[in-house]
């Protein structure tokens, strides 16, 4: 089966990378980041080639690499770039696409167009990365309430951090999505560990029905 499925968070820093690159191994897809704001250190595309083990050409290249470690639009500024929304066309590919934004859903990538209009654009299933630590109830139902305003399809909520199952099963119920399950923060972060967690902390077959 052939899906593509967008990546996106309810904030930045929260792990959707790590999950990301989880799906991807599980998929045995491909993994691609649009936009790439910070290039010191390791970015989210080599962080995704060390842990999802797949094979270095399912690791497409970014649209834009910019390098300051800020807003896709800010930095683009600075480094004297335009980010073109035209130029975010995802690739039709013979295996699954995990494809990730940056951010939450209303980073802009310039000065008319935020992430959430292209995801818009593209009307692919979304799966909404979300901690469990405190602040995140207001900050998922927003995510999710501007994802169907905007009529994109939402597959479900990923936790990511350790159980708070108060707090996941009022985001569940008050927004009225699917949990597809949680991935805790693993103290020995390797390809082996996070698949492991992978496998046993998600419903692959509910992810998968997504489109």
């Amino acid at each position: 089966m052939t899906q593509r499925i967008v990546i996106t968070g309810t904030d930045t820093g929260i792990g959707k990378t790590v999950f990301a690159a989880g799906l991807a191994g599980l998929l045995d897809g491909f993994y691609w980041k649009p936009v790439q704001s910070g290039l010191d250190g390791e970015t989210d595309s080599e962080v995704v080639a060390r842990l999802a083990g797949l094979p270095p050409e399912r690791v497409l290249p970014e649209a834009y690499r910019l390098k300051s470690p800020l807003s896709p639009h800010r930095s683009a500024e600075i480094d004297g770039v335009a980010i073109k929304a035209a130029d975010l066309t995802f690739p039709v590919l013979p295996t699954p696409l995990v494809i990730e934004g940056a951010g939450g859903l209303m980073v802009p990538l310039n000065r008319r167009t935020k992430f959430i209009d292209i995801f818009a654009e593209w009307r692919l299933p979304v799966i909404l990365c979300a901690r469990t630590a405190l602040g995140t109830i207001n900050h998922t139902l927003l995510s999710i309430e501007a994802l169907r305003a905007r009529s994109i399809p939402l597959i479900g909520v990923a936790f990511i951090g350790e159980e708070v199952a108060d707090t996941q099963r009022t985001i569940v119920e008050f927004g009225g999505v699917p949990q597809l399950g949680r991935l805790p923060h693993l103290d020995a972060l390797t390809g082996e560990t996070l698949r492991d967690a992978m496998v046993a902390g998600f419903d692959l077959a509910l992810i998968a029905g997504g489109e």
